[in-house]
């Protein structure tokens, strides 16, 4: 596959995914997902890849979310086609039995937390923010954000995170237990490094077993990702979200009021 959102590497054992869409804060559309599907079953199916590196281009964000562009256009059918790829990407993400870890330089926001919340390990620079934006668009966090963060956080933390809709420095993120390690930005690369080099130095069928109990518990989340997914649909061309879409796009403040009425 000629790939066009994404870059693909792989050297020594280690396989590096990069989301290559800087000029949009490295956010996803339906290609994009395409590929990093694309790019993940083919680590995972490489058997001299041992650990998996998901980041994005430049130095403004890991991922911003879905490309509000392709997004304020889906309807109930063609948010299907989209869930369902993204679900895909999730699922590849969990699924291979290798450690995928997340280096995070810039924003981790919306959709782009999710992927990372998927990940299995994060490392992230100092100067990175993540947060969840789902309702400000009037969208859901349903692929990983109200099944995974409330695992990591807390119940209360998750609720705070999602409802309100703001964003938080590495450095809480750390503390709150969402990412692994926070580093300065010019070191982000030698401990992602570190990392890599530490896991490929360790038993790969070791590494795999562990993953898989590992993920016994938030693998019975699956049905809530299933059902997540379906309402999350048909809300796909309604009023509500098109009034948040276009907002964005416009950069104005939503007017929900509207809707309380």
């Amino acid at each position: 596959m000629q790939f066009e959102d994404i870059l693909y590497e792989k050297k020594e054992g280690i396989a590096t995914i990069t989301i290559n869409r800087a000029k949009v804060y490295n956010a996803f559309r339906s290609q994009t997902i395409a590929e990093l599907i694309v790019a993940f079953e083919d680590a995972e199916d490489d058997q001299s890849v041992g650990v998996v590196v998901l980041t994005g281009a430049g130095d403004r964000a890991f991922c911003s979310g879905g490309d509000v562009a392709e997004m304020g256009d889906l309807s109930p059918q063609s948010g299907q086609r989209f869930t369902k790829e993204v679900m895909r990407l999730i699922l590849a993400i969990r699924g291979t039995g290798k450690p995928v870890i997340a280096r995070v330089n810039g924003y981790c926001l919306g959709g782009g937390n999710e992927l990372n919340l998927a990940c299995d390990l994060t490392i992230a620079s100092e100067n990175s923010r993540f947060g969840q934006v789902g309702p400000i668009v009037g969208s859901v966090p349903i692929m990983e954000g109200t099944q995974m963060l409330p695992r990591l956080v807390g119940e209360k933390k998750a609720r705070e995170i999602i409802f309100l809709c703001q964003q938080y420095p590495a450095h809480e993120a750390a503390e709150m237990g969402w990412i692994n390690k926070v580093v300065p930005q010019d070191k982000l690369d030698e401990e992602v490094d570190r990392w890599c080099k530490r896991i490929l130095e360790l038993s790969p069928q070791a590494l795999r077993i562990a993953k898989t109990s590992l993920n016994f518990e938030s693998d019975m989340l699956y049905p809530s990702l299933v059902h997540g997914r379906q309402m999350l649909c048909q809300i796909y061309g309604g009023e509500e979200i098109k009034e948040g879409m276009n907002a964005f796009l416009e950069k104005r403040q939503a007017d929900f009021g509207k809707f309380r009425k």
